[in-house]
């Protein structure tokens, strides 16, 4: 059974992202656009479930949207930093080819830069 799943860590405190909101988006198909997943991070910087699993894990072409400048706001992250942020709104696209593997994407987080891989 197929799965996508995410967990984000902040770099600048090294610690896990809580609190983070997460939505997918589904680019290709019939309705492209639309949020198919929306969650927000737990403790660890894990969503308590896979952000679509099983049937609801189709091949092609998906987005999440990390909200790291919500993140930083609620805990005061870079707060003198000048305005506007310099990250706010993360897009990373992607592909499924396979809906039957276990697609992992996180996210290493910081003010001023990320960097996102195809994890396991």
């Amino acid at each position: 059974m197929g799965r996508l799943t995410t967990h984000v860590l902040d770099t600048s405190l090294g610690r896990p992202a809580a609190g983070l909101r997460i939505q997918c988006v589904r680019l290709d198909g019939p309705n492209p656009g639309v949020t198919v997943a929306d969650a927000v991070t737990n403790q660890d910087g894990r969503c308590d479930r896979p952000l679509l699993e099983g049937r609801a894990l189709i091949a092609g072409v998906y987005e999440l949207r990390f909200d790291a400048g919500g993140y930083f706001d609620r805990h005061r992250i870079a707060q003198d930093a000048p305005q506007p942020r310099f990250l706010d709104q993360i897009p990373v696209r992607f592909g499924i080819a396979d809906a039957d593997a276990h697609y992992h994407v996180p996210l290493l987080l910081s003010p001023y830069g990320y960097s996102t891989y195809r994890g396991s």
